[in-house]
């Protein structure tokens, strides 16, 4: 499924890095402030350098791929978060630095026991209804109860929801365990959604229609194609100062560039190494770089052979030399891994080595596992990570090269595997390929309870001993003791290797210069922030 402005900037976001990792990383020969931000003017009134402020002030951007739709509660994908998250808000947000601020509540706090409680904010919907407290009742239950309506895939994402209760203009959440980041949870999952606008239409409305607090609303929907917006005048945080905001896509990066350097377009993403230089060289635009919060790996189902044995998927990994895919694939746009967590995130396992790149361990390994000869498909998405299909083509021919395996490449588009891979039933999930995943909590738990544990939404692995390290972790009131919990459970998922372990990626941008915009470490775009250059 992401990305930083100021503490004033009251949107929608996921969780930026902390401290230096936060700054963005401008590329060696462009231009940037390096300030982290536009100085809490995000929703101001310009910049008042006379470059046309009377006009309409029109940005455009153009990702990989588009929404999976517009429901906000029945997605698991980054694309889709940043197209609904322009419309939809949560009870809490995160300022540029990553402190969490005040959303659709103004006040958080814990309760006795397993709960907490939160005041919520007077403002309206879209449609001028106000906001109620059991409308962010009914939209938690929607997101973690499946008998509300939908089966989401974002269930889990609270946390352990085991009640709601809607008061008088609050709303107090009971889990079944301490729950020790609820708070961060909320900061970044849980939009809230108009309860009767939900339950008076059909699940095909409203995937194509919304009805949000947020600083946009949709004008125009064309699915899979084109989203446009124009600012919702009436919100809490002030209206923003872009006119109108147009979202499309292409999973072409070339067509992406051209689309910036012909200026029909201000932001791309994924800029793959081998256009930077082109960008570079023209006046119109520049590439900004900043280390996500996103994994890349290849996912392994474990019920499935020959994934279904250990060594065989500790083979994987000495099969594939990720050094050199950084390298030569990535141009050094990435930082190779060992385990689920990030170097940034709480949990992260200092003491685990990434594998080392050892066909002749990989072989042995495979005549071990009793699949000796084995035929395989890695299936991989085109355009929705940076470089995907070439790392997925190398890593596929690494394996290849074995003796003893043969790799084939299938590629599919991102609408279409995403489908797959967030279906409820794991006998519906694709045996072996590549994904992404984005952490907006920063949190290991947030990574590997829900690809790695055995009620996991999206998960391809079942373990006793991992699951039980998690629901310690969610019950481990001492910070102290939840880190080691973390860290252990990291070493177990580097030894079960459900994952061929592959890299950090860096989220690299195409800005055009008429704009003034930073992005963010979580992948989320946020151009409410954005002002006149």
């Amino acid at each position: 499924m992401a990305p930083n402005d100021t503490n004033d900037i009251n949107r929608r976001t996921l969780l930026t890095y902390a401290g230096s990792a936060a700054a963005a990383v401008t590329v060696a020969g462009c231009t940037g402030d390096g300030n982290g931000g536009n100085g809490g003017n995000g929703n101001g009134d310009g910049n008042g350098d006379g470059n046309g402020d009377d006009e309409p002030f029109e940005i455009g951007v153009t990702m990989g791929q588009m929404d999976s739709g517009l429901d906000p509660q029945d997605h698991a994908e980054t694309n889709t978060e940043i197209v609904v998250g322009q419309v939809y808000e949560g009870l809490l947000d995160r300022d540029k630095v990553g402190e969490i601020i005040e959303g659709l509540a103004t006040d958080w706090e814990r309760g006795d026991g397993n709960s907490v409680t939160f005041t919520l904010r007077e403002t309206n919907f879209h449609n001028g209804d106000p906001l109620t407290a059991e409308d962010v009742k009914f939209s938690i239950e929607r997101i973690e109860f499946e008998d509300v309506g939908i089966a989401s895939p974002q269930a889990g994402d609270l946390g352990s929801v085991e009640e709601v209760e809607a008061g008088d203009g609050e709303v107090t959440v009971t889990f079944s365990g301490f729950n020790p980041i609820a708070f961060q949870l909320f900061a970044t999952n849980g939009e809230i959604m108009q309860q009767s606008w939900v339950e008076e239409n059909s699940r095909d409305y409203i995937n194509q229609n919304t009805n949000g607090t947020g600083p946009f609303q949709v004008t125009e929907y064309d699915s899979g194609n084109e989203v446009v917006y124009e600012p919702y005048n009436d919100y809490w945080d002030g209206e923003p100062e872009v006119d109108e905001l147009t979202m499309a896509s292409s999973s072409e990066s070339s067509t992406r560039v051209n689309r910036l350097l012909a200026e029909e377009t201000d932001i791309v993403t994924n800029v793959p190494p081998n256009e930077v230089s082109r960008i570079e060289e023209e006046d119109v635009a520049t590439v900004e770089s900043v280390p996500s919060a996103r994994i890349i790996f290849l996912q392994m189902r474990y019920d499935v052979e020959p994934f279904s044995s250990q060594e065989f998927r500790q083979a994987m990994n000495y099969a594939v030399d990720v050094e050199s895919i950084i390298e030569n694939v990535l141009n050094g746009f990435g930082e190779i891994t060992s385990q689920p967590t990030l170097p940034e995130h709480v949990g992260y396992n200092p003491d685990l080595d990434p594998y080392p790149y050892d066909p002749e361990e990989a072989e042995r390994l495979v005549d071990e596992s009793g699949h000796a000869d084995v035929e395989i498909t890695l299936e991989t998405p085109i355009g929705r990570y940076l470089r995907d299909v070439e790392i997925a083509q190398a890593a596929a021919d690494q394996i290849d090269q074995l003796s003893n395996v043969s790799c084939e490449l299938e590629q599919r588009e991102f609408s279409s595997l995403v489908q797959d891979i967030t279906t409820g039933d794991i006998e519906d999930k694709p045996h072996f390929n590549l994904l992404g995943w984005g952490n907006g909590e920063f949190d290991g738990s947030q990574t590997i309870g829900p690809l790695m544990t055995t009620g996991g939404s999206l998960t391809i692995l079942e373990n006793e001993e991992l699951d039980q390290l998690m629901t310690d972790a969610e019950n481990a009131t001492d910070s102290d003791d939840r880190v080691e919990i973390l860290q252990e459970a990291n070493e177990l998922a580097h030894e079960l290797a459900p994952w061929v372990f592959l890299h950090q990626q860096f989220s690299v941008y195409g800005v055009s210069n008429k704009i003034e915009w930073e992005p963010r470490s979580d992948e989320f775009i946020d151009p409410d922030t954005a002002t006149r250059q």
